[in-house]
């Protein structure tokens, strides 16, 4: 049995499902040559013309630009620069729309261009053979090239993706949309380019067999293909026209029998597909040193005097195209649709600019391809599953995409969907089924982005939170540790713990700042001292009475102390007495003097009491004439508190508010001059002494001074009591 190389060596073809036959319309295009398109007014260049991230723009508005000057960087494999087609300065770095179907604006770089067209210095490399595989790949990524047939996938990303792994090198030279012949005219004229750019990624690849794939209507391009290749071990395989047979995976069944897997790449299978525009332009950036800044665009429909290719620069906005080439809108429906009738959308307006993807821009008119579609129900005649180039189910597809059943859509493998309008095109209803798939294949794009952003952020949630817990419970085993540690010091040290020697200074320290001051004065408590000292004594030497010159003195210095604390508070009571007001006519305010007059006596009888407190009982002492007279003190005190008591127990009360004023001025004096009364009760206290007999027992004058001062006590305790209840 005959290898697979061996088969296709052979002539050997294969066919996929499905496919149509739609009207070519590539002879109006394919009559005339090439011709290179003027420089415009105004270059738009988008940051991101590729599959994957955009590059990082390095340079600033006002900056000359040479020709092939970089204006981005790449820091990944899925990241391309982007060239200054042309010198000139950079006017604007703002958004633009760019040829996308939903004719959003992004991030673009405008150039101003002078005109000179002056290139960067550029590195020439005849003999390609000298640089390794990894130096070639690097050369091609920062050419800036991408797939050009459309998908705009890296080359050199792809390149790199099959190296040690590709037995099968496949050219995609199909070009099977209808319109489009910019592959067609490129081979025609540049053959030598796209043979020399297969060697370059033959040397780089090292494939077992390398074949070119291309249809039967390009009689021109194959005949100059096979004297470009003359002598080269490449096999040019011509195949039927069929649409899509241009697709990468309807190619490779076409040309291999085999069928890349689910989810994977054309590398996992040993085969590799490249589009002979990249292949040009690899040609270009390794041995010319030329970065990808132009293309060949397809201009047909029947808008243009002459349909025809011209190469134009990257970044020249559309218009500039219709305005050179004899472009004529259509009175009744003026519409541009960049790409073919099947794959390709139609444009907002006509300043969009050429990107690197860019290989038509169809101009038809209402006639040649009608707008008119009256989208009718579904019949379920079966038609678009007959013509699915992928196999699908494209009537389920359509029912769950309309539903906005996205998981059942996922299911039916609607990302193998390559969108090649087959099913759209036969269907009878003219349901644009197309559009209802990439509406949905949009939608589980965007929510699988945010499932993913939304995973990413808990995952940094939880890794945050794990790791706050971690910090906490070493944090907490680091301070019990050193907790223990300093214990075990102490402990070893001098057997106490800290702590508890801490706690131990506080309650010292509490009971210090707590404890009152002593009771009796340090000078009293001294003379006490020297009295006992002296007492004993005399007790030693045998004499009947002791020195008792000591304690009298500090009784007679305790006397004047009292003497003056009375004074004092004698003038401070003067000072504070009111002198009777005139009658108001207000009888509130007068009752309220007169309970204010009341208040000021009570605290007169209360200096009273205080004082007599202050004078500390003298003890017992053996001179009965002393005695005496202490007891007579005594009884003196006893009689005038007893008065006080009755005097208290007859005042006035406060009577209420009189609608009288002059009666309440009355009630007012007369609470004065009881105060007054009062306080001169208090000065004429001493001469109510009565003389007391003089006794010749002391023992018995003693005992009868004691009781004396006992009922003083008793009198003036109840006198202060009665106060506090009148108040």
């Amino acid at each position: 049995m005959l290898s697979l190389i061996e088969q296709i060596k052979s002539g050997a073809l294969w066919d996929f499902p499905g496919g149509i036959h739609p009207p070519e319309n590539k002879a109006q295009s394919v009559t005339e040559s090439i011709v290179s398109a003027s420089i415009p007014r105004e270059i738009v260049l988008p940051i991101k013309q590729h599959i994957g991230k955009p590059g990082q723009i390095i340079v600033s508005q006002g900056d000359k630009v040479l020709k092939g000057q970089a204006l981005t960087r790449y820091d990944t494999s899925f990241m391309l620069p982007v060239h200054a087609p042309t010198s000139g300065i950079i006017c604007a770095i703002e958004p633009r729309t760019t040829a996308h179907p939903s004719g959003l604006s992004e991030l673009c770089i405008v150039i101003e261009p002078d005109g000179q067209d002056v290139w960067i210095e550029r590195e020439t490399r005849k003999e390609f053979t000298d640089y390794t595989a990894d130096e070639l790949i690097e050369i091609i990524r920062q050419a800036g090239i991408s797939g050009m047939g459309g998908a705009g996938f890296p080359t050199a990303k792809k390149v790199q993706a099959g190296l040690g792994r590709t037995e099968i090198f496949i050219v995609n030279a199909a070009e099977c949309e209808p319109y489009i012949t910019a592959d067609d005219m490129l081979m025609q004229t540049f053959a030598d380019e796209v043979i020399k750019g297969i060697e370059i990624v033959e040397h780089i690849l090292k494939p077992k067999l390398t074949i070119i794939g291309i249809e039967d209507n390009k009689p021109a391009a194959i005949k100059a293909l096979e004297q470009a290749g003359e002598h080269k071990d490449i096999v040019i395989r011509v195949v039927p026209t069929k649409y899509p047979s241009g697709g990468e995976r309807q190619l490779i069944k076409l040309l291999t029998n085999k069928e890349v897997p689910e989810n994977g790449i054309p590398a996992d299978i040993g085969l590799l597909v490249q589009n002979v525009g990249s292949l040009q332009a690899i040609k270009r950036a390794i041995c010319d040193g030329e970065p990808l800044i132009d293309r060949i665009v397809t201009l047909t429909g029947n808008t243009f005097q002459q349909p025809r290719n011209v190469r134009a620069l990257i970044g020249t906005p559309i218009q500039a195209l219709l305005d050179e080439f004899g472009y004529t809108a259509d009175k009744k429906l003026p519409r541009l649709i960049m790409g073919g009738p099947m794959m390709g959308f139609t444009l907002p307006h006509s300043n969009v600019p050429i990107t690197k993807t860019t290989n038509c821009i169809l101009a038809p008119t209402v006639k040649e391809i009608s707008t008119t579609q009256n989208e009718m129900s579904c019949i379920r005649c079966g038609q678009c599953a007959e013509v699915c180039p992928a196999s699908l189910l494209p009537q389920q597809l359509y029912w769950h995409s309309k539903a906005e059943e996205y998981e059942k859509c996922e299911d039916l493998n609607l990302k193998d969907c390559i969108e090649c309008g087959a099913c759209a095109f036969v269907c009878p209803s003219e349901i644009p089924l197309v559009q209802y798939y990439r509406q949905s294949k949009a939608e589980i794009r965007t929510r699988k982005e945010e499932a993913q952003a939304a995973e990413r952020a808990k995952i940094r949630f939880e890794e945050r939170k794990g790791r706050l817990e971690r910090d906490k419970i070493d944090r907490e085993n680091r301070f019990k540790k050193a907790a223990q540690e300093r214990r075990k010091e102490i402990k070893d040290s001098d057997g106490k713990d800290t702590i508890a020697a801490a706690i131990a200074r506080v309650k010292a320290q509490k009971s210090e700042s707590v404890s009152d001051e002593p009771t009796v004065k340090p000078a009293v408590a001294a003379a006490i001292a020297r009295a006992k000292a002296k007492q004993a004594a005399a007790k030693e030497a045998g004499q009947s009475e002791p020195d008792n010159s000591e304690m009298i003195k500090l009784r007679e210095d305790r006397k004047r102390l009292a003497r003056e604390k009375k004074a004092q508070r004698s003038d401070l009571a003067e000072q504070l007495d009111v002198k009777p007001a005139p009658a108001d006519d207000d009888p509130k305010k007068a009752a309220v003097a007169a309970a204010i007059a009341r208040a000021k006596a009570r605290k007169a009888e209360q200096a009273k009491t205080t004082e007599q407190s202050d004078i500390e009982p003298v003890p017992a002492d053996d001179d009965p004439k002393k005695a005496a007279v202490a007891a007579a003190i005594a009884r003196a005190k006893a009689r005038k508190a007893e008065q006080a008591k009755t005097t208290e127990q007859s005042e006035v009360k406060p009577a209420p508010a009189d609608d009288d004023p002059k009666k309440a001025a009355v009630a007012a004096a007369i609470a004065r001059a009881k105060a007054r009364k009062a306080e001169q009760a208090k000065t004429t206290e001493q001469s109510d002494i009565e003389p007391v007999p003089v006794d010749d027992d002391p023992k018995k004058a003693a005992v009868a001074a004691a009781i004396a001062r006992a009922k003083a006590r008793k009198a003036q305790n109840q006198q202060n009591h009665k106060l506090e209840e009148d108040e």
